[in-house]
């Protein structure tokens, strides 16, 4: 059994790579749901949905989210009114959070509702949120007067595009919420358990923000690998360097290594960083040295393979 933390378009192409090398079924996939909000009315899950819409094979492979061939006349329509679209919804996608949302109102859980959208889109893989609990990340951004200002996550990197330099970033609620239902017992129970390729950030530090789940991965730390999203010293698609930069944090897969050290043994780093290797491990995380960047299938699940391979 594996257990997988992931978040973002990075995750979604990975976990892509890993059901072609080992059997669905056999993966739980534990998303961040601190990007989540509201939008027109419909609660929006966009990691959750992302990651659903990639292993259904349905996403959009140009923009990583979404889906494939989608349309937007109903946000066309609005613009008519003057309401702000600046977070589009596909006309496909709102059937998404049209049923998300209106589950959610009858008193099922956001863990409910994952697992029925997952099964409406035939996936083997089990993909829960990260916890039932609101956990909303927030972003502290500078202003050209030199005040602060504090933005919810989607209002910086969609509407803001993620230009405003940022002073902090922490995750509301996170302290008073609980691990989704089955959360610790996948992290337990796993063989391994792996840190897609995601925002160290805003992607992963979400979930490991939630209590509990830091521990967990602490406990079994010898059987967590990595992946780094950084190559180059540069994040291979997101706004990653915008953040850990800031919050003081090197942008390289030893900043990677850093943030994870404490819950992660190994590190999967790319050739084009093998120099920066003897820096890992200095900070007491093996690294692997492969080819990370997935720019088709066949390599994504190369790069799962190594990856299992890592600490089988």
């Amino acid at each position: 059994m594996l257990a997988a933390l992931a978040g973002g378009v990075g995750a979604a192409r990975f976990l892509c790579g890993l059901v072609d090398v080992v059997e669905p079924e056999t993966i739980t996939a534990i998303v961040n749901t601190g990007d989540d909000d509201e939008f027109h009315g419909l609660w929006v899950s966009p990691d959750l949905d992302s990651v659903t819409y990639a292993l259904a094979g349905a996403n959009n492979l140009d923009t990583g989210w979404g889906l494939a061939g989608e349309t937007f006349h109903a946000m066309d329509a609005l613009d008519r009114y003057g309401v702000p679209t600046w977070f589009r919804l596909g006309d496909r996608d709102l059937a998404t959070h049209l049923y998300r949302t209106e589950r959610r109102r009858h008193g099922a859980s956001l863990s409910d509702v994952t697992t029925e959208l997952a099964a409406a889109w035939d996936l083997g893989v089990r993909v829960v949120p990260m916890s039932d609990d609101r956990v909303a990340t927030r972003i502290t951004v500078r202003r050209p007067d030199g005040s602060s200002d504090e933005l919810a996550l989607q209002e910086w990197f969609v509407r803001e595009r993620a230009e405003s330099p940022v002073l902090g970033v922490r995750f509301a609620g996170a302290e008073d919420a609980r691990p989704a239902p089955g959360v610790l017992e996948a992290l337990a129970s796993a063989e391994t358990i792996l840190i897609c390729p995601s925002n160290p950030v805003i992607s992963i530090g979400p979930v490991l923000a939630v209590p509990g789940v830091r521990a967990a991965l602490a406990a079994r730390r010898d059987r967590v690998v990595a992946v780094t999203p950084i190559i180059g010293g540069r994040p291979v698609k997101g706004p990653a360097d915008r953040l850990m930069g800031p919050l003081g944090m090197e942008v390289s897969c030893v900043g990677v290594a850093e943030a994870y050290r404490d819950v992660c043994g190994t590190l999967v780093i790319d050739t084009a960083d093998a120099p920066d290797a003897p820096r890992v491990e200095a900070l007491g995380v093996r690294a692997v040295v492969t080819d990370t960047v997935m720019l088709d299938a066949r390599i994504a699940a190369a790069l799962a393979r190594q990856t299992l391979a890592a600490v089988a």
